[in-house]
């Protein structure tokens, strides 16, 4: 009886656990069933709100359900980044995530969240060149002058970026790692008044995303002197890339990519992903990146994974190596 009794809850259970399977099986073939949001950590109207828009718009087309966009900013992006954490690992919150998500497990203490722990990366969607730029007229016309003068007389040549802990930091304490430098770094509250600061040559250099710079760059108000990516910038044809400069396999971007909550189903995340690599091949989303000065960023989950992992690992060691806190 004993026996009987046993053998009757084992196989009750496991009824139980193969409609459990069955039944997210079938959630996973309906899904989207209802509308989706799109978490940004930044304010409305900048750049990667406007890429998370048009990306979204033609996400709805491709999935048949309406995209939402819903701006979280502040703390660094990690109000959004735990908004995200919170919501079910279901598909219907996604995260439009720069390279903040990976830098900030190391700035912040405690860290805010743990990159593997707590969140599914799901595709890579675009990447931007940070640049080094002087104002029209600088004494300093190309990267080798840069660092000849840096070289010259150490600690003297002043280096603005957009704050402590921001992508163009991280970059510019990386190449002057790279490059056996010693630069000073001048931090401010955002790009616009470190690039006002260079024109009025108050700062030599300034190291923003590209976008931050191209206007002033086409009317010859500036000049730039070589972008950070691993490629010429269409948008800055002419700028060698840093490798170029001296500096082999040297590359320090901002990308934009999308991340789900952990535990995301399989089947979710490969639809997720597929939509997303429909969505860059459309002339609108392209047309958008290259207006924020980069350009799309195909690839497998895997791809993704593997750059937020590689960004949070030597990021991470030059946050501790060069003691950077937040602002």
């Amino acid at each position: 009886m004993k026996t009987n009794s046993i053998r009757r809850h084992v196989l009750a259970l496991a009824g139980l656990l193969a409609l459990g399977v069955s039944a997210n099986v079938a959630a996973a073939d309906a899904f989207p069933t209802k509308p989706l949001k799109i978490l940004v950590g930044y304010s409305a109207g900048g750049a990667v709100d406007a890429i998370a828009r048009s990306v979204g718009q033609r996400m709805s087309a491709i999935l048949g359900q309406p995209v939402i966009v819903e701006n979280k900013p502040g703390a660094g992006t990690n109000i959004a980044v735990k908004a995200l954490i919170a919501s079910p690992p279901d598909g219907y919150t996604l995260l439009l995530a720069a390279n903040a998500l990976a830098v900030n497990p190391s700035l912040f203490e405690p860290a805010p969240y743990d990159l593997e722990r707590d969140l599914t990366p799901v595709a890579s969607v675009g990447r931007v060149p940070v640049v080094f730029t002087v104002r029209e007229g600088s004494a300093i016309k190309t990267l080798p002058e840069l660092v000849a003068a840096a070289r010259a007389k150490p600690g003297s040549v002043t280096v603005a970026t957009p704050g402590n802990g921001s992508t163009p930091h991280l970059a510019m304490e990386l190449f002057q790692h790279t490059a056996g430098l010693s630069l000073r770094h001048v931090p401010y509250k955002g790009g616009a008044q470190a690039i006002t600061d260079v024109l009025g040559g108050h700062v030599d250099v300034v190291a923003v995303n590209a976008l931050e710079v191209l206007p002033l760059a086409k009317s010859g108000k500036l000049k730039v002197l070589a972008v950070m990516s691993t490629e010429r910038a269409a948008v800055l044809p002419g700028v060698p890339t840093v490798a170029e400069s001296g500096y082999p396999g040297f590359e320090a971007s901002v990308w934009y990519g999308f991340v789900a909550p952990a535990k995301l189903p399989q089947p979710v995340l490969a639809k997720l992903h597929d939509a997303v690599q429909k969505a860059l091949e459309s002339p609108e989303v392209r047309d958008q990146l290259a207006a924020a000065g980069g350009g799309p960023l195909p690839g497998p989950t895997s791809q993704f994974d593997k750059l937020l992992k590689t960004d949070a690992a030597r990021y991470g060691k030059l946050i501790r190596e060069a003691n950077i806190k937040p602002d």
